[in-house]
C-alpha cells in the first residue's frame, strides 16, 4: 500500500473512532439507553483502535523508508556536486555548482564557498543572497523559451543605467532631420534613465527533482526562472492596459504615434512608410500570427502561391510574431531597451497548496522605449 493511501485510511479510521467515542458518551449519559448498546459500542471502539494502531505502525515504517531513500539520494547528489566541482571539465563544474547552490538554498543552508567561487561570486563570504554573476547573466541572456524581444531589443545589466537617446551628435544642433525626433528630444531630454522595478519568479522543485541528477535539477530550475523573466518582459512591454506606473514600459501606453488604415495590411504599409528614413532602414514588424494569416488569406484570393512565401516578402519588412501584439508594432527595435539590475537575490519558500519547495528569484528591471519616434502602431479604422 502506498504512503498516500495509508494517510487516507488513517484519516478515515480516525474519523470513525472519534464518532464512536462521541456516541459512547451520549449513550452512557442517556438513562434510557441499554447497557448492552454501550458495551457493543465500546467493543467497536476497541476494534477501531486496534486497526488504527496497525495502520499507524505501517505508515510510520513506510515513511521512515521513504525519508531514508530521499536522504540517501540527497547525499548521493551532494557527493556528485563535490565530484563535479573537482572535475577538470569547466561545464561540469558549473552545473555541479549551480545544483549545489539550489539544494543549499532549498535546505536553508549557506552554499559552500567553492560553489560560489565557481559561479563567479567575487564576495567570497558565501553568506549573502545575491545571485552569483554567472547565473544572473545566463538567466537574462540565454533563455530557454521563445521571446521575440530577445532577438530584437537591446539588453544590458547595469546598476543605475543612464544612456543617451541618440548615439552621436554634430556641431550644429539641427542635424536631426526628423522633426518628430527633434521635438521629442527637446521635450523629454536626450538621456534615458532606467529604474528598478521589483518582481519575483518562483520555480517549483519537488523532492524527486531535488534528489535528481545535477543536470536535471539545474535544467528544471533555470527553465522555470527564464520562462518567468521572459513572460514578465512580454507582459509589461505589450500590455494594452498597463499597470499604474508602468505605462512608459508598454508600446501601447507610451504614447507612440498611431497610423491607421482600412485593413491591417494597409495600416502596416502606411506605418512603415511613415517612419523616418533612419528608422525605416532597420524597421521590423511585430504582430500576431492570426493577423498575418488573415493578410495572406486576403491577398491570396483563393491562390496558394502566397502561403509559401516568407513573411518579409509579404509585409515588406522582417516580421516577428507575438500573440500579445494586438495592434502591429512597426519600428527599429534597437530603441527598445531592457536593463536588469545585476543585484538579483534568491531565497527558498514552501508552496502551502502543494507542499513543494520553491526557489524564489527577486529581480529588478526596467524597459524603456528610448525614442518613441522610432516606432509606429498600425491600427485598423473602418470608413463610416
Amino acid at each position: 500500500m502506498e504512503l498516500f493511501d495509508l494517510k487516507a485510511n488513517l484519516n478515515t479510521v480516525g474519523t470513525q473512532l472519534g464518532s464512536v467515542e462521541k456516541e459512547i458518551m451520549n449513550k452512557a449519559a442517556d438513562p434510557n439507553a441499554s447497557i448492552e448498546d454501550v458495551r457493543s459500542l465500546k467493543q467497536k471502539r476497541d476494534d477501531l483502535k486496534e486497526r488504527l494502531d496497525i495502520l499507524q505502525n505501517q505508515h510510520d515504517t513506510l515513511e521512515r523508508e521513504q525519508k531514508a531513500k530521499i536522504q540517501a539520494s540527497l547525499e548521493k547528489a551532494k557527493a556528485g556536486v563535490s565530484a563535479g566541482l573537482s572535475s577538470n571539465d569547466p561545464e561540469a563544474q558549473k552545473i555541479a555548482a549551480k545544483a549545489g547552490l539550489i539544494r543549499a538554498t532549498i535546505r536553508k543552508e549557506v552554499p559552500a564557498q567553492e560553489i560560489r567561487a565557481v559561479l563567479g561570486d567575487n564576495n567570497g563570504t558565501g553568506g549573502e543572497k545575491l545571485l552569483p554573476k554567472t547565473v544572473s547573466e545566463e538567466l537574462i541572456h540565454e533563455p530557454f523559451v521563445r521571446n521575440p524581444f530577445r532577438d530584437l531589443s537591446t539588453y544590458t545589466s547595469v546598476t543605475n543605467l543612464e544612456i543617451p537617446k541618440v548615439d552621436f551628435t554634430l556641431d550644429d544642433d539641427d542635424f536631426i532631420q526628423d522633426l518628430a525626433t527633434a521635438k521629442e528630444l527637446e521635450v523629454d531630454g536626450d538621456v534615458v534613465t532606467f529604474g528598478r522595478r521589483k518582481f519575483k519568479v518562483m520555480a517549483k522543485v519537488s523532492e524527486t527533482i531535488l534528489a535528481a541528477t545535477d543536470t536535471a535539477l539545474v535544467s528544471t530550475v533555470e527553465r522555470a526562472l527564464q520562462s518567468g523573466l521572459s513572460a514578465k518582459e512580454k507582459k509589461v512591454s505589450l500590455a494594452v492596459t498597463p499597470k499604474a506606473g508602468e505605462e512608459e514600459m508598454s508600446f501601447y501606453g507610451a504614447g507612440i504615434k498611431e497610423v491607421t488604415g482600412e485593413s491591417k495590411y494597409k495600416a502596416i504599409k502606411k506605418a512603415i512608410a511613415d517612419l523616418p528614413e533612419d528608422f525605416r532602414e532597420n524597421a521590423k514588424v511585430m504582430m500576431t500570427y492570426a493577423d498575418y494569416l488573415d493578410i495572406i488569406e486576403t491577398l491570396a484570393n483563393g491562390s496558394t502561391t502566397l502561403y509559401g512565401a516568407q513573411p518579409e516578402q509579404i509585409i515588406g519588412k522582417p516580421v516577428e510574431f507575438s500573440d500579445s501584439a494586438v495592434d502591429p508594432i512597426v519600428g527599429d527595435f534597437r530603441y527598445s531597451h531592457f536593463n536588469y539590475d545585476p543585484a538579483m537575490t534568491y531565497e527558498s519558500d514552501k508552496d502551502i497548496k502543494t507542499g513543494e519547495n520553491l526557489f524564489v528569484l527577486t529581480a529588478y528591471f526596467d524597459h524603456k522605449i528610448k525614442l518613441k519616434s522610432a516606432f509606429r502602431i498600425a491600427k485598423v479604422v473602418t470608413s463610416p
